[in-house]
């Protein structure tokens, strides 16, 4: 066997536990939102979505508290596309390709839930309408049907101690955002630019 994998094979020979799998691991997915996934769904505050178009892939975070996936029915949900940075790269790969995979994190809880499905873009004025917050609807509405669902052990978070205390960054210990830029655009102002960007973001949340 080489250094690099590249045969199923191959990968199988390096976890031989997979002979003994457990059978819920694979039994435990269902493209039905139940009561108990229904209470994980509604209090998720924050959730990625993983899309892929011509241009390649990506995964962008939503977030906008408790509740900002709607539950339409026992196999679709809804949430608002809010301001963001208008790259649009998340939409742009939906309308090319609507293959989806959502991981919803819910803080204090261990596990996380995985949601795989087919995603299009909705303007209906009415379901605009459910999403208005403070008098502003948004531009889009990302409406998912669900292939698949389950949740996720909680190893991957209790090795990060995601949301122990210890773990907690300083925030003046990382680059600001406009020191970021200004890494690829030696040019840019980033003390101008952090200066005026928590103001900014208050301001156009919604």
């Amino acid at each position: 066997m080489s250094d690099r994998v590249t045969s199923i094979a191959d990968l199988e020979a390096l976890y031989p536990g997979i002979a003994n799998i457990a059978p819920a691991t694979m039994l435990k997915e269902t493209a039905v939102i139940n009561d108990e996934y229904r209470q994980l769904i509604e209090a998720a505050p924050f959730f990625a979505i993983a899309s892929i178009g011509p241009d390649g892939m990506d995964c962008s975070p939503r977030g906008d508290g408790p509740g900002c996936v709607h539950i339409l029915d026992q196999s679709t949900i809804a949430f608002a596309d809010r301001r963001g940075n208008n790259r649009l790269d998340t939409l742009r790969n939906i309308v090319a390709d609507d293959r989806v995979a959502l991981l919803f994190l819910i803080p204090g809880w261990n596990e996380c839930l995985r949601i795989n499905g087919t995603a299009q873009i909705r303007t209906d004025p009415d379901l605009l309408a459910s999403f208005q917050h403070r008098g502003v609807h948004p531009a889009s509405v990302v409406v998912i049907t669900l292939q698949t669902m389950y949740f996720q052990c909680a190893r991957a978070i209790k090795r990060a101690g995601l949301w122990d205390e210890a773990s907690r960054v300083g925030a003046k210990t990382l680059p600001t955002a406009g020191r970021l830029v200004q890494s690829v655009m030696p040019e840019f102002d980033a003390q101008t630019y952090d200066g005026a960007l928590q103001e900014r973001q208050q301001k156009t949340l919604y």
